[in-house]
């Protein structure tokens, strides 16, 4: 019998093996998609669109449904698993779309990547609370840091191989994108393997989680709602500008899938150097008050992305905008866990993503209609700027914080 210091241990190990697993999977198919469906299925500007902000529509349904089957589930990790199975199924129906008639082959590939997040989301709302659950609030910014920071450098090398080999077929040759699709399938067997040796611990039936129906008693923290504005903001800002880089990369800078490997991977390294400074920044100085620097960060990378079409400004610039990426995803998720009630941790990370589902599917739509009405850089230059108003947002979050901290710290001390 394991120790419960030698059981966090265990699930620490499991779970980076896990988080490399699917950082692969990622790697290989979801860094390419854009890439397969406008050079081998001619897809446009509007389908371009659809395959970042469908795949959100489709995940606020799932998340309504994964509330009330995580409230009543008394063990996450068999059903955070099946979901990730599910998931990675429907790469070998991708495998399969360059057999279909020309004329459908663009729309089925964009449904696809709609329906995939069905499952999708099942696996990412359960991994949250389940993975909240097995670290402790103290090892949080330490071990997601150097989690994260470990997965980097995995998707970074995968990619480099990718885009090299790349170099080796014609940008419309569908062959290789069907190798990628066949690994990536692979190795998300790999994922649930290392998911599935977690060492969960079996909760009790009680109460409060047969009362939990749709998590609506989420918004009754203030904390948590403050969070969600600051953080439904931010990333309707950051979201607006995702199809617009992909237009911009291969539309107009005609990046073939090397480059877009070259880009990723500098991205990617900007990440890997600096995930652990925004971990011990984070303990020093809380994650809201890390978020709004981040956030002003993240305003640069379309401003500066436009004004040059060289490959090697836009490999600089992806490593300057990595370098602040790698803070956000740290940072939100542990701001996250930060304004949850442990008891009823799902409800909360289900009504986050349900609301951050409908953010994701109208933030790329209104990024296409500003690039239709207007220009490349009008559009690009409106995400820069709310990308730069949500870093004020995420200040004035920090000091409710911090006076909540305070107000918390003298009630608990003692009268005499």
């Amino acid at each position: 019998m394991q120790s419960p210091a030698e059981q966090a241990l265990q699930n620490e190990k499991n779970s980076i093996f896990n988080g490399v697993a699917s950082t692969i999977v990622m790697s290989m198919s979801n860094n390419y998609f854009a890439l397969f469906a406008i050079g081998v299925l001619g897809a446009t500007n509007y389908q371009v669109g659809l395959i970042s902000s469908l795949p959100q529509i489709v995940g606020m349904f799932a998340m309504i449904l994964g509330t009330v089957i995580m409230s009543r589930l008394q063990e996450k990790k068999r059903f955070t698993g099946l979901s990730i199975l599910f998931t990675r199924f429907f790469l070998l129906s991708m495998f399969l779309v360059i057999y279909l008639p020309q004329e459908y082959r663009a729309w089925t590939f964009v449904i696809l990547i709609g329906l995939m997040n069905l499952p999708g989301s099942f696996a990412m709302l359960s991994w949250q609370s389940f993975i909240g659950d097995l670290i402790s609030d103290s090892r949080r910014s330490g071990f997601f840091s150097e989690r994260n920071r470990i997965l980097t450098i995995a998707g970074m090398f995968t990619t480099l191989v990718i885009g090299i080999g790349l170099q080796w077929f014609d940008k419309a040759n569908p062959l290789p994108y069907q190798i990628l699709f066949i690994l990536a399938f692979l190795f998300g067997i790999v994922e649930v393997f290392y998911l599935n040796k977690h060492i969960e611990q079996k909760k009790q039936s009680n109460k409060v989680l047969k009362r939990v129906k749709f998590g609506w008693d989420a918004y009754k923290h203030k904390p948590f709602i403050y969070f969600l504005i600051c953080g439904l903001f931010f990333n309707f800002a950051w979201q607006l500008a995702w199809p617009l880089f992909n237009i911009y990369n291969i539309k107009i800078a005609h990046m073939t899938g090397f480059w877009i490997s070259i880009i990723t991977v500098a991205n990617q390294v900007g990440q890997i150097i600096s995930f652990k400074w925004w971990g011990m920044m984070s303990d020093k100085h809380s994650n809201a008050k890390m978020l709004a620097i981040t956030a002003i960060g993240m305003a640069t990378a379309p401003f500066l992305t436009i004004l040059s079409t060289n490959m090697y400004y836009l490999t600089f610039v992806n490593f300057t905008s990595g370098l602040f990426v790698s803070g956000t995803v740290l940072l939100l998720f542990n701001q996250l866990l930060e304004v949850t009630l442990e008891e009823n941790r799902s409800s909360f990370i289900a009504q986050y993503n349900i609301n951050l589902a409908i953010i994701g599917f109208i933030a790329p739509q209104v990024g296409v209609f500003l690039l239709q009405m207007s220009s490349i850089n009008t559009a690009m230059n409106l995400a820069a700027g709310l990308r730069l108003v949500s870093g004020a947002v995420f200040l004035v979050f920090y000091y409710y914080m911090r006076k909540q901290y305070f107000r918390s710290t003298v009630a608990s001390v003692p009268r005499s």
